[in-house]
């Protein structure tokens, strides 16, 4: 099964930089909507020396409170806190005693749910934990507000193209609830993760 389509992004403020934040009324929607509309939707990292960082979102995978493979399935931990909410916010963890991951909070107050960004259409980038290495970031990120272009990460404006198509697929990487088609990806790109 394949989506297709554009999807419109209403924008807040204008930035210096130009890379206006998407509106927090994307994250009016459910986890499992979210995620196939961050495809296209550009991440940007300022790094300490003003740099601006910017590559397309062409991977992601969903994660809600009551799925076995995600980290909020038992309840409030200090490190599932941050996906409860609110929306919008990144959650940043650590795995494997060397590779951070960053997600983006979804779902109201009180209730879990987070997408991981898998991939960026930018070199080195594919794959979680190549990505936050490769744009340095690290659970010191925990929290931040994903939609204020004046913080150090944020989401800005973008969309499918008119050619491009969405493949869902079962996510990869864990080991519980691998069934679930909750993998969402840009068909053919060539910077989605293997």
């Amino acid at each position: 099964m394949a989506w297709r389509g554009v999807y419109t992004f209403y924008m807040a403020k204008a930035t210096s930089t130009g890379l206006k934040p998407i509106s927090r009324r994307l994250f009016r929607n459910s986890t499992l909507e979210i995620a196939p509309k961050l495809l296209g939707v550009n991440l940007c990292r300022r790094l300490d020396d003003g740099t601006i960082l910017t590559g397309r979102i062409v991977e992601v995978e969903a994660y809600t409170q009551d799925d076995p493979a995600c980290h909020a399935f038992r309840g409030i931990t200090p490190r599932s806190k941050i996906m409860y909410g609110p929306p919008g916010f990144a959650y940043v963890y650590f795995i494997y005693g060397m590779y951070h991951c960053l997600n983006a909070v979804t779902e109201p107050d009180g209730t879990a749910g987070a997408v991981l960004i898998r991939a960026l259409e930018y070199d080195g980038a594919n794959g979680p934990g190549r990505l936050c290495r490769q744009w340095q970031i690290d659970k010191s990120m925990n929290g931040l507000d994903l939609l204020d272009s004046e913080s150090p990460l944020w989401l800005s404006q973008g969309s499918l193209k008119s050619d491009e198509t969405i493949e869902i697929t079962p996510r990869i990487g864990i080991s519980v609830a691998t069934d679930r088609l909750w993998r969402f990806s840009i068909r053919g790109n060539k910077f989605v993760s293997k």
